[in-house]
């Protein structure tokens, strides 16, 4: 479906009230490009986000155990390969009935252009890298109703059957895919609340997007502990490497000091 929707910071929020916290690039790329969020492919008013669910796996999990039973897994491959594969075609199908319906109503493309995805605009799904945070998932499947077409999420948000796609739809001309990559602090609100963050300038507003906000800066103490746990691992690291080394040489039968080291 389609909701009225707009952007508040990295934030894209329905006029429904559902609120979708995106994450922006925190990392310096050394030019002049910007660091991007989701957002920034949303106005700040009167625009429209869409969102979906699809799924072609109902029964293919029992029929894929079932060949695994019978000591088929030949089958079972194929049975939950064709499922991924279906899922994804109907996804893509859907996206291209979302496009004509919403913005782009003469769209006429070939097979070779839809691979190559060559139209306006993006579906990109929670847990992708373009917005990794999973826990989205919740008010997308409340949203949409996901559980009524038996597609259901996991403790983990992942979903079940397997072979299912969900995600939202961004009409803006110039959306594109990309990866948030490493974060410098956590930015969604839950991990604000509970890792005592604080708001912070953002550090590369000079090349951050119109629409870029704040990122969250760890307190001190958290940002010590943080240093003090990254040094614990390096020295676990090293001990490790060491081992490593030292069993290799085990292997090629070198001789360290007055020992013979066996093969």
């Amino acid at each position: 479906g389609f909701w009225p929707a707009h952007a508040e910071g990295d934030d894209v929020v329905l006029e429904n009230g559902v609120r979708f916290p995106m994450l922006r690039q925190q990392v310096d790329h050394g030019d002049d490009r910007p660091n991007l969020s989701l957002a920034d492919f949303v106005a700040p008013a009167g625009d429209h986000v869409g969102a979906f669910a699809v799924t072609a796996g109902l029964g293919a999990d029992e029929l894929a155990a079932r060949f695994e039973a019978e000591h088929d897994d030949y089958r079972a491959i194929i049975a939950k390969a064709l499922a991924d594969r279906l899922a994804e075609a109907f996804a893509e199908h859907l996206h291209a009935v979302a496009r004509r319906e919403w913005y782009a109503r003469g769209e006429r493309l070939s097979n070779e252009d839809l691979i190559a995805e060559r139209y306006r605009g993006i579906r990109p799904a929670f847990g992708y890298p373009a917005c990794p945070d999973h826990t989205d998932k919740r008010p997308l499947f409340d949203l949409l109703g996901a559980e009524r077409l038996g597609i259901e999420l996991t403790e983990s948000f992942a979903m079940t059957p397997a072979a299912s796609v969900s995600g939202i739809y961004l009409g803006h001309p110039e959306s594109r895919y990309f990866t948030v990559g490493k974060m410098l602090a956590a930015a969604q609100p839950g991990v604000r609340a509970a890792g005592g963050l604080r708001p912070a300038p953002y550090a590369l507003r000079s090349r951050s997007s119109p629409l870029a906000g704040t990122i969250w800066s760890q307190r001190t103490t958290s940002s010590a502990t943080s240093r003090s746990a990254w040094r614990t691992r390096i020295s676990i690291w090293s001990v490790r490497r060491r081992w490593a080394t030292s069993a290799q040489s085990c292997r090629k039968g070198k001789t360290t000091g007055r020992t013979r080291l066996a093969t």
